[in-house]
C-alpha cells in the first residue's frame, strides 16, 4: 500500500523515507496477525489513523539533530517510530510495559532499517535516562502522565519549543488537564490535515519549566 496520504502533507520526504513508510504497512500485517497491537478494522486505515496521527507532531515540532525524544506507552510503535522515520538525525527511545508490542515495534523497526531507535519492555517510571521530549497517544489521564515524566526531562533546550511533553490527545481536556490547562499549548490537528478523523484530534505542548 502506497502512503499517499503521508506524502500528501510531507512532500518534501527522501527517497529513503518514503521507502520506509511503504513498508510499514505490510509489516504491521504480518506481525499485527501474529501479535495484535492495531484493532482489525484499523489496520486498513494504518496510514491515517496511526502514521499520520503520529505525524501530528511533526506539525508541530521539528526535531533538531541530536534531540532526544522517548516515546512512553507506545503500543506497537506510535507515535516513536514514524518520527523515527521523520527525524533520523533524532534518537528514540520507545517503551511499553507490554512486552510482546515491543517486540513488534523491534521487528518493524529492523524491518526498514530504523538506526536510531532503541525498544524495551519497561515502565515509565523506570527509565533512567533524561530526554528533550517525551511524546505519547494518550496513555493515561495527563496529571497522572505527568508526575510518571516530569523529573526525565533534560535541561539543554535547543529546539524551537521549550524541552516537556508532546501529547497526542482528542475532545474536551479542560477538565483533564486541571491545573496544567493554563501551561500547555494546544494544536488542534484539523489545522493540519483534512480527514475527518483528525476533528477533535490535538497535539499538546507541556514545556517544564526549571527552577
Amino acid at each position: 500500500m502506497k502512503p499517499d496520504i503521508i506524502l500528501k502533507y510531507f512532500p518534501d520526504l527522501s527517497e529513503k523515507q518514503i521507502t520506509q513508510f511503504e513498508q510499514l504497512y505490510d509489516l504491521y500485517v504480518f506481525w499485527n496477525s501474529q501479535i495484535n497491537v492495531i484493532s482489525r478494522k484499523d489496520i486498513d486505515l494504518l496510514y491515517e489513523r496511526h502514521v499520520l496521527h503520529s505525524l501530528g507532531i511533526a506539525k508541530v515540532m521539528q526535531f533538531k539533530t541530536q534531540t532526544k525524544i522517548l516515546d512512553v506507552g507506545t503500543g506497537g510503535g506510535f507515535p516513536g517510530i514514524p518520527l523515527a522515520i521523520m527525524f533520523p538525525e533524532s534518537s528514540f527511545h520507545l517503551v511499553d510495559s507490554i512486552g510482546k508490542k515491543i517486540k513488534v515495534v523491534n521487528e518493524v523497526s529492523k524491518g526498514i532499517g530504523l538506526t536510531n531507535l532503541f525498544a524495551e519492555h519497561e515502565r515509565a517510571e523506570n527509565v533512567k535516562d533524561k530526554f528533550h521530549f517525551i511524546v505519547s497517544r494518550a496513555v493515561t489521564e495527563f496529571p497522572v502522565f505527568y508526575n510518571w515524566v516530569n523529573r526525565k526531562i533534560l535541561k539543554d533546550s535547543f529546539n524551537d519549543l521549550p524541552n516537556g511533553i508532546l501529547y497526542l490527545k482528542g475532545g474536551d481536556l479542560q477538565e483533564e488537564f486541571g491545573m496544567y490547562f493554563e501551561k500547555a499549548k494546544f494544536y488542534d490537528l484539523k489545522d493540519y490535515f483534512d480527514e475527518e478523523f483528525f476533528e477533535t484530534k490535538k497535539v499538546v505542548h507541556y514545556g517544564i519549566r526549571f527552577k
